[in-house]
């Protein structure tokens, strides 16, 4: 027999606490973010079917991401109990140089049609955060704009060697002047892969008003009406390039790049020198020989070849072929910070983040971009501690194992 009572109202008080009432609307969005997952739901929400779509989509039927992503699903760690955690060091030597946190914010396209404010939230975040940023061929901001934005953050210039080598070789130098310490030579886009959703969205930059797209608007004023009231959506650090996004990147992607092109930019290029896009062990060795600094792991977010190698899986024997020579990142379906200590773990120096923050900069402005970072950075600490390991610097091989498929 249960025995009730009356509860006295100093038992009922202390449990009567609201919520906070959050009177920005921002705010009150990524407030209710809990991770990387919650910040693409509202990114859906908060932009056009086609600007999602372009950021959130991949190659054909998108099989090279949805397998990086299963990838890390597979990752298994080996945790070390009672062990001293109160304190944790995510801080990571770089390329050469200290960051805060084990990753960078990758190279993007387009990005001021995801939200207005693009690359000046992206680098001002990476700035105030210790992190590098990368600012793509196709951004959206141009390579000095960047410096007067975020004069103290660490700059890498991701480079296309599009078919006009003189443009190109511009672009370099330009780079060199503004103090930009790293070039990132991306060399898995001989042509554009056939991103599906862009074609059926009949995405352009800038966005034209076609029916579809009119009344797709019209659940999304916000975004248009943010367009309309800012400098015009154009590349800034191209010339001629409005069009139909395969339009683009066909005057842009060259299928004529060599391993001597490789050579030529080693010579013309005074800092660190980045190859992106390798997908084999055989292909690192080969750059790494031509005068590369850095190899990244990457098949371009699935956005190039369907049914790529997955670059968490190429880590380690990368690592064990170059023994040191080079720096291996890594980037490609991260979207939580256990991804992120488990490539290092593997032998990954650090990640590139690209969708992740580009979902945060949907959802909320440099604000979500902050949002992202805080939620990474949360994941990062919370699986360290829970794996016994204190410094990012400690991972090794033996922390993590990738689960067989099935």
């Amino acid at each position: 027999m249960v025995h009730r009572r009356m509860p006295k109202p100093a038992e009922i008080l202390p449990l009567l606490r609201p919520a906070p009432i959050r009177w920005d609307a921002t705010e009150r969005r990524l407030a209710r973010a809990a991770n990387i997952a919650d910040l693409r739901a509202i990114a859906r929400r908060r932009t056009p079917r086609a600007v999602f779509d372009y950021t959130d989509g991949a190659a054909d039927g998108e099989l090279s991401l949805s397998r990086c992503r299963d990838a890390y699903a597979r990752v298994e760690f080996t945790p070390t109990v009672l062990r001293d955690v109160s304190e944790i060091d995510t801080s990571r030597t770089i390329l050469g140089q200290r960051s805060t946190l084990p990753f960078a914010f990758a190279p993007t396209g387009f990005t001021r049609m995801m939200h207005t404010e693009g690359e000046r939230a992206v680098a001002s975040v990476a700035q105030e955060v210790g992190i590098p940023f990368s600012l793509s061929t196709m951004g959206t901001t141009t390579i000095e704009q960047i410096v007067d934005i975020a004069p103290d953050v660490r700059r890498w210039f991701q480079l296309y060697l599009w078919r006009d080598r003189a443009h190109a070789k511009d672009l370099v130098q330009r780079a060199a002047d503004a103090g930009y310490d790293t070039l990132m030579l991306t060399v898995d886009t001989p042509v554009g892969g056939a991103r599906l959703r862009d074609v059926r969205n009949g995405l352009t930059v800038p966005p034209s008003l076609s029916l579809r797209t009119f009344l797709d608007g019209a659940r999304h004023p916000h975004w248009w009406f943010d367009m309309f009231t800012t400098d015009p959506l154009a590349f800034s650090n191209l010339q001629g390039t409005d069009g139909t996004i395969a339009e683009m990147i066909n005057k842009v992607f060259d299928p004529a790049l060599t391993m001597a092109d490789v050579e030529w930019l080693r010579g013309a290029w005074p800092g660190t020198l980045m190859i992106k896009g390798i997908q084999s062990v055989a292909d690192a060795r080969r750059v790494v020989d031509a005068g590369a600094d850095a190899v990244l792991l990457s098949n371009h977010g699935g956005r190039q070849l369907d049914r790529a190698p997955v670059p968490l899986e190429l880590i380690e024997p990368t690592v064990a072929e170059l023994r040191g020579e080079a720096a291996v990142l890594v980037d490609t379906g991260i979207t939580h910070g256990a991804d992120i200590v488990a490539a290092i773990a593997l032998g990954a120096e650090a990640a590139l983040v690209g969708r992740a923050y580009l979902y945060g900069l949907m959802a909320g402005g440099r604000r979500g971009v902050e949002k992202t970072v805080a939620i990474l950075r949360g994941e990062i600490e919370r699986t360290l501690a829970l794996m016994g390991v204190t410094r990012v610097d400690d991972l090794r091989p033996e922390h993590v194992h990738l689960r067989p498929n099935g």
